[in-house]
């Protein structure tokens, strides 16, 4: 089935054909007709399967033709998204979607001044993409009416959970009509998902697509055993070897982020940071400059890149092993996305083994290993632009040291001292 086939409404898919789409997506084929009938869906399918255009394709469509009857106004859907970078990546999916139609789709988050997203807001919205810090100050600010809404789409649920925002949404349930449409996309499912998208939903369609293959078949997956103090330089090579690849690389905490940067910059290499210590400004432009080539390297941690589509990411590099094996999934999911290739590296050190072994528990095979033997290891080690530098930062310390008779007896007296 091709989308010139749905019967959605002619602006949906002359946007559609210019963003290059043709045929939906098995998500896709199988969430929108539910989603049309009005339908409460249960949708499961790992990253990168479409889940995005599975619940906006007919939602446009549906406030779309109400907009034409002369509705009255209100926010008519929101959108809960676990993180910034999710919400506005979710609004700009909406925004392409609906360009041709009469539906505004809107996004407020935190981290910014609300000043402009009240302005924004008071002009009239029909789609509220939002995080729930946000969503809820202006809520009860009363810059937020939510007494018109009539679809309700949960979007990341599992990633949601992890952050702890359970009493969020129950908090957020109880300001919403009870008569209404609720959708509720996760890349996994478990016994507290499953319960609280049960508490939610009336009879849900549930939809779940390769539960058992978490992991893209795009991706080509590989580990190489190498010590935490060194993983630097193996990332400096792969780094200067495929300098017009884009690369992803993702560490277990802020701290881990800054300090890759750091070593990346003591041998030319430029990158940039995305983790939640780095104020929302700052995080967007990183993202921006990854997003168009501009840099070719960023080191981010798990809660902020979770979910983000980057085009045209050739590697993922696991800089750290995750501590959770679910998210291997997540990660590796960055590259390979659509119809491209991609390659995910794990860099294991020894007190990672463990980590190693629940995730090839988790994704059902032995990942690949990447041989590196003892003359290779050593000569990537040694022949780091970092050594070469540490080398010549001490013989200019020595050198100057020779040149500068104040510096010798500053030396002299501090032994005598």
């Amino acid at each position: 089935m091709r989308f010139e086939d749905y019967r959605i409404s002619p602006g949906i898919k002359q946007a559609i054909g210019k963003l290059g789409w043709k045929r939906p997506t098995d998500i896709q084929f199988k969430a929108i007709p539910h989603v049309l009938k009005g339908e409460d869906v249960l949708a499961i399918a790992q990253t990168g399967t479409g889940k995005t255009a599975a619940f906006a394709i007919p939602v446009l469509h549906m406030l779309d033709l109400k907009k034409q009857r002369h509705r009255p106004d209100g926010i008519k859907c929101v959108v809960m998204e676990p993180t910034r970078e999710l919400a506005i990546q979710i609004t700009r999916v909406f925004e392409q979607i609906g360009k041709h139609t009469g539906v505004k789709t809107f996004c407020v988050f935190g981290g910014v001044e609300q000043g402009p997203q009240i302005e924004k807001l008071e002009k009239g919205i029909d789609i509220l993409v939002a995080t729930p810090g946000r969503l809820f100050d202006l809520t009860a600010q009363g810059h937020i009416r939510l007494d018109r809404v009539e679809i309700l789409i949960l979007d990341e649920a599992d990633h949601m959970l992890d952050l702890g925002f359970y009493d969020d949404i129950q908090q957020l349930i109880r300001k919403l009509p009870r008569n209404r449409q609720t959708l509720f996309f996760s890349a996994t499912i478990d016994e507290k998902i499953k319960k609280l998208a049960y508490s939610l939903t009336k009879k849900p369609i549930r939809i779940s697509l390769s539960p058992k293959d978490p992991v893209s078949k795009n991706v080509d997956h590989a580990v190489a055993h190498i010590e935490m103090d060194d993983k630097r330089f193996f990332l400096e090579k792969l780094a200067k070897e495929y300098k017009d690849d884009k690369i992803l690389v993702f560490v277990r905490t802020q701290v881990r982020a800054e300090r890759v940067i750091k070593a990346m910059e003591r041998v030319g290499i430029e990158a940039v940071a995305l983790h939640g210590g780095k104020e929302q400004k700052l995080r967007l432009e990183s993202l921006r400059k990854f997003k168009q080539n501009e840099i070719k390297m960023m080191v981010a941690t798990d809660v902020s890149a979770r979910g983000i589509d980057i085009p045209n990411v050739q590697y993922v590099i696991n800089y750290d092993l995750p501590d959770v094996a679910e998210n291997y999934v997540h990660r590796v999911g960055r590259t390979g996305r659509g119809t491209a290739r991609g390659k995910a590296i794990s860099f294991a050190s020894d007190r990672e083994h463990e980590l190693l072994q629940k995730i090839e528990e988790y994704v059902s095979y032995k990942i690949s290993v990447m041989e590196v033997d003892k003359n290779t290891y050593q000569h990537v080690v040694e022949t780091s632009e970092e050594n070469e530098s540490d080398w010549k930062s001490l013989i200019k310390e020595h050198n100057d040291y020779l040149a500068d008779p104040k510096k010798r007896k500053k030396k002299k007296r501090g032994k005598k001292k």
